[in-house]
């Protein structure tokens, strides 16, 4: 696990959109990394199929933890 520095304005926004959200801030920081992520490498894509895609890995996860 390691530290990433940022400034305070998107802390903030990361605080008000994790309690909106009823997650962690560190939550929601992994999630809008993980949308970034995807945003980079398939720039083709909606907002509504990159939320699918996150689900189907979320599922993917789900099914290892239950084997």
């Amino acid at each position: 696990m390691g530290i990433v520095k940022i400034c305070d304005a998107l802390h903030q926004d990361l605080r008000v959109a994790s309690t909106a959200l009823s997650r962690s801030i560190n939550a929601q920081a992994e999630h809008w990394i993980r949308l970034g992520m995807l945003a980079e490498l398939h720039p083709d894509c909606t907002y509504q199929q990159l939320l699918r895609q996150l689900l189907r890995q979320e599922q993917a996860n789900l099914k290892e933890l239950l084997q």
